[in-house]
């Protein structure tokens, strides 16, 4: 398995922080934003990475993560994405990279207290399909939100006015070589945008989507109030292990 981190996009929910910089470079407690999905699928066992960046600051990336050697890598590998195509399209780039590999996708604004490895093998065990990571929220209609129909998931709605339930679709995904199938075949969503969204209802249409729900916290940091909540819980984490026992 291959993992890829989308971090394109403007930011513009973050300005004025954003005017200056790419949103995944900005600080969460003592490490910039984009250091923790690396950690993630660092953590996962995954080593073959390709980050999609975009904007006028895509070189900061490479300045501050080189070849990926401060986090045990060999390499990592970067692609530009033109624009805001949407999460689909960023994800689309990244088809020569996964070279027919299934792959683990982070959003680059999404922080997570454990580890992903035991949803990982899960989905290493399903063979295909996809296998999707879920959290109950209070504000479900900032995401993608599923509804059931007993333990299924039936459909995915993106940014309801009404959800059909409390669990919000994280931004980490793990899909077979299908999902660039997927994305080729979509069209542009009402704001203009190849969703996401449109690629796991695709995979439930052809009832092969699957789907965990983490244990932990989890959020997002795409605005003032989650990026604010982001450092608060990572500061918090950070005392914990500081104070533990050794």
């Amino acid at each position: 398995m291959k993992g890829i981190i989308l971090a394109g996009g403007l930011g513009s929910r973050l300005r004025p922080l954003t005017k200056v910089t790419n949103k995944h470079l900005l600080p969460i407690y003592d490490r910039p934003m984009i250091y923790y999905p690396l950690q993630t699928l660092c953590d996962a066992g995954i080593r073959e990475i390709m980050i999609v960046t975009g904007g006028n600051n895509a070189g900061d990336f490479l300045k501050l993560l080189g070849n990926g050697r401060e986090f045990g890598l060999p390499h990592i590998a970067y692609t530009y994405q033109e624009g805001e195509g949407g999460i689909a399209d960023a994800l689309k780039l990244c088809e020569h990279f996964a070279s027919g590999d299934s792959v683990a996708v982070v959003l680059g604004d999404n922080i997570i207290q454990n580890s992903i490895s035991a949803h990982v093998e899960r989905f290493a065990q399903q063979r295909t399909g996809c296998r999707l990571l879920l959290k109950e929220v209070e504000d479900p209609e900032r995401f993608g939100v599923p509804e059931f129909d007993g333990e299924r998931i039936i459909a995915i709605e993106e940014k309801p006015k009404v959800p059909k339930s409390n669990f919000a679709v994280t931004g980490i995904y793990m899909y077979d070589n299908r999902v660039f199938d997927y994305a080729r075949e979509l069209k542009p969503s009402a704001r203009g945008e190849l969703e996401i969204t449109d690629v796991n209802n695709a995979y439930i249409a052809a009832g092969d989507c699957y789907y965990d729900v983490l244990e932990g916290w989890w959020t997002d940091a795409g605005q003032f109030e989650s990026l604010y909540r982001a450092t608060q819980l990572v500061a918090e984490e950070r005392m914990k292990k500081a104070l533990a026992p050794a």
